[in-house]
């Protein structure tokens, strides 16, 4: 893996975050991220404020390692990257968006459910793939069952992960992290209830650690 998706593995979740306001909420919420000890965040860029938000929390946390998800078009991955984000994150898998990200060298992770999604990521080269929807494409049973045929690859499945299930995915020999907007919520958000969010990561962390005997 290269040193970003080993990086996101050595934290085992990634916070997925949709920010309306982020000038309010950008770096309360990386605070309260940090505090928790999940010092990352993927934001997803169906938010307008998705770009300003990268580089406010980039700027205020050069150590947290930020990027960008739901991302669809060059423009996108160029506007990410000059905010400050480290890795692409995609919803599905765009061959011409990998080869555009391949490029000029920055990290990309593409949601893959599939083994013909594998296969093609697999030709162009690719070692970590995003899992999504997860919880709606199999879940861990799935995931297991394209490790057999694809054990090349490691997996970030992302839609459906909770507290509750968390362990079960991060257990899976397969998968590297997982992706989550449990504790990132809305609600949780816009209410500001930032120590909430930090108890939240918390327990990721402890799950996380027990899942993997650490």
């Amino acid at each position: 893996m290269n040193e970003i998706a080993r990086q996101i593995s050595q934290i085992g979740i990634m916070p997925v975050i949709k920010l309306t306001y982020p000038d309010r909420d950008a770096l309360p919420l990386a605070d309260a991220l940090c505090a928790g000890g999940i010092p990352a965040a993927e934001i997803t860029f169906r938010a307008e404020g998705a770009e300003r938000a990268v580089a406010l929390i980039s700027r205020a946390h050069p150590e947290m390692l930020i990027g960008a998800g739901t991302v669809l078009t060059e423009a996108q991955v160029d506007a990410a990257v000059a905010a400050g984000a480290r890795f692409i994150v995609t919803p599905g898998l765009d061959v011409q968006l990998v080869r555009y990200c391949q490029s000029i060298d920055i990290p990309i992770f593409p949601g893959c459910t599939t083994a013909t999604d594998y296969h093609a990521a697999f030709r162009l080269g690719l070692e970590v793939l995003k899992f999504f929807p997860a919880e709606l494409s199999g879940g861990v049973a799935k995931i297991k069952a394209l490790a057999a045929p694809f054990p090349m690859f490691r997996i970030m499945p992302t839609g459906g992960i909770s507290l509750d299930n968390l362990s079960s995915y991060i257990s899976c020999p397969a998968v590297c992290a997982c992706g989550g907007s449990y504790m990132v919520t809305p609600e949780l958000i816009e209410n500001g209830r930032w120590k909430e969010i930090t108890e939240l990561c918390c327990k990721s962390v402890r799950l996380i650690k027990e899942a993997r005997g650490e």
